[in-house]
């Protein structure tokens, strides 16, 4: 009789060896993981540009590059883990023939793997700040480390209800597409909440990565205010898609795996 410390191994093992084949598929180019670094970075200093050119210095005491670094940095967290965690359980189907392999772990696995390159991403932006002598003082670093965290969860429950929605209608990942690419612009990236009308609020703050960027901006200069966003709310959103979405894949899997 198998125990479940010798399970606990053998699906360690698994996800241990879809990491590896995932982290070699994704980074197969010349660049590597270098490209994962300079497409933000590239995209930072062009909207750092647009942006100065509309509004000049700082925007709302927070430097203008850092500003758009914390914007990009959680759009582009949630959409590639929502995009790979979404086509994982797809692109690891003929590997469900073995028995140990089952959809969650390829969930895990590239929810894992985006969330250890945005790791090092933020780290090299980091040095990029360092070198510019863009330096600064975190106000709150365990609010916006749990802010990475909480908005990592988020983003592979939306990504598992989404492969799972996949499996049984192909055509979700069209409507996955639409619904991503307005994010650039109803999620606080290239704008502040604050350059707004409060009565326009309400049209934005249902949008969960609003509060993710702004929040995330006040955790790093407490002189931005968090005024019409809640940490509440962010954490309430994430625990009811995380549990909606666990529901779906206990409920669905085993006729995922006979799609």
């Amino acid at each position: 009789m198998v125990t479940f410390k010798e399970q606990l191994y053998a699906w360690r093992g698994v996800i241990f060896a879809l990491f590896l084949r995932e982290l070699q598929s994704k980074f197969n180019d010349k660049f590597g993981l270098g490209w994962a670094f300079l497409e933000p970075f590239a995209f930072i200093f062009a909207l750092s540009y647009l942006r100065g050119l509309i509004s000049g210095g700082d925007i709302h005491t927070v430097p203008l590059f850092i500003f758009m670094m914390i914007g990009m940095v959680g759009l582009q967290s949630l959409t590639t883990c929502l995009q790979s965690v979404s086509t994982s359980v797809r692109r690891n189907k003929p590997l469900y023939a073995f028995r140990q392999v089952q959809p969650i772990s390829a969930i895990i696995t590239a929810g894992f793997l985006e969330f250890s390159v945005k790791v090092v991403v933020v780290m090299l932006l980091a040095l990029a700040l360092y070198l510019m002598d863009e330096t600064f003082v975190i106000h709150d670093p365990l609010l916006l480390l749990f802010l990475f965290l909480l908005l990592w969860v988020f983003s592979i429950s939306i990504g598992l209800m989404f492969a799972i929605a996949a499996a049984f209608v192909p055509e979700v990942d069209k409507i996955k597409s639409m619904l991503t690419r307005p994010l650039m612009f109803i999620s606080c990236v290239f704008f502040s909440l604050q350059d707004l009308p409060e009565e326009f609020w309400p049209y934005l703050t249902w949008n969960p990565l609003v509060h993710f960027n702004e929040l995330a901006r006040y955790a790093c200069f407490e002189s931005y205010g968090h005024k019409g966003v809640s940490l509440t709310f962010t954490i309430a959103v994430t625990v009811v898609f995380l549990f909606l979405s666990l529901s779906m894949y206990q409920v669905t899997w085993k006729r995922v795996l006979s799609r």
